[in-house]
């Protein structure tokens, strides 16, 4: 599909909830979005590796200033630990780095499960883009050197063993930002006495985004010249969309228009103090904004 140069963007705004195929990065996935569609501004909420499929929320226009809401979400993940074999890169792209003749059994994997479960201490893996003296890992690895990953600490929130079969185990994880399921493979693995690297990643939920609404760049690719007449594409979400657990205030007009103004809010009542809130005005999300009990200023405003 070949469009002109010359083609105006598209002022779009929402999510698109993405089942990101294997194969493809995040930002490869969201450079066919906008080629298919050509919105003002577009970004995503959470990087999944190439080799990882599953929900990638894709915000355009005034919704790229909501990605912070999403980034602090709980995500979900489906995974396969494939036992006696540990890889440089903790998944399937790497070099085998250490070996195991211990399969372990499902007893022994429920065993160690709860050292898993709640705050941990993880040390990232080394094929990462966590940043060493202003380098990223990943560039020092692949240019052979070895960096040195220090423990932080994320959080399990659940962790369910599915099946084991054979050499492979699958679970199911419900986890806090800034937690590699690359590395939590790795650990459950040693802890049950072997060693492993993940073989399956498949991202089931990103706060409200779930697999179970998420759709295919191929549905995009074709439905994308049914736009209806107001330039509202079928399979763009809401901006209220990301809204998960924050907070909301509902405005009224007037409200709006001074926050539109700069001017901050002195509500009648009080309410809990809160440093970031959703502000929705006949429904619809219309700015972020926070609250210290009484007065009422803009975090991020949306043109819209």
């Amino acid at each position: 599909m070949s469009k002109p140069r010359s083609q105006p963007r598209n002022k779009i705004n929402g999510w698109i909830n993405l089942n990101k195929p294997l194969d493809i990065t995040s930002t490869g996935a969201l450079n066919k979005i906008k080629w298919f569609m050509r919105p003002e501004k577009i970004g995503h909420a959470g990087t999944l590796d190439p080799l990882a499929t599953g929900v990638l929320p894709v915000a355009l226009g005034e919704g790229t200033k909501c990605i912070n809401l999403l980034m602090d979400a709980k995500k979900t993940y489906e995974f396969t630990v494939t036992f006696g074999e540990r890889r440089s890169t903790d998944d399937m792209e790497g070099e085998v780095v250490a070996t195991s003749d211990h399969s372990p059994s499902e007893s022994e994997i429920r065993t160690v499960l709860d050292r898993f479960t709640g705050p941990i201490q993880q040390i990232p893996p080394i094929y990462s883009a966590i940043k060493i003296d202003g380098e990223r890992a990943y560039d020092l690895a692949r240019a052979g050197e070895e960096p040195e990953m220090k423990p932080r600490e994320v959080t399990t929130h659940a962790l369910e063993l599915l099946s084991v079969e054979g050499k492979a185990a699958q679970f199911r994880a419900v986890v806090s930002k800034g937690t590699y399921i690359r590395s939590l493979g790795r650990d459950i693995a040693q802890a049950a006495g072997s060693e492993g690297y993940i073989s399956r990643l498949h991202r089931a939920a990103v706060g409200p985004f779930t697999d179970a609404e998420a759709i295919s760049l191929d549905i995009i690719e074709k439905s994308v010249h049914i736009a209806a007449p107001n330039g509202v594409y079928p399979f763009v979400l809401s901006l209220g969309t990301a809204l998960d657990d924050i907070p909301v205030l509902a405005l009224d007009g007037g409200q709006l228009s001074k926050l539109r103004h700069g001017q901050t809010l002195t509500l009648a009542e009080p309410i809990a103090p809160e440093p970031l809130m959703a502000a929705l005005y006949e429904g619809e999300l219309v700015a972020l904004i926070r609250t210290d009990g009484w007065i009422v200023s803009i975090v991020r405003l949306l043109n819209i």
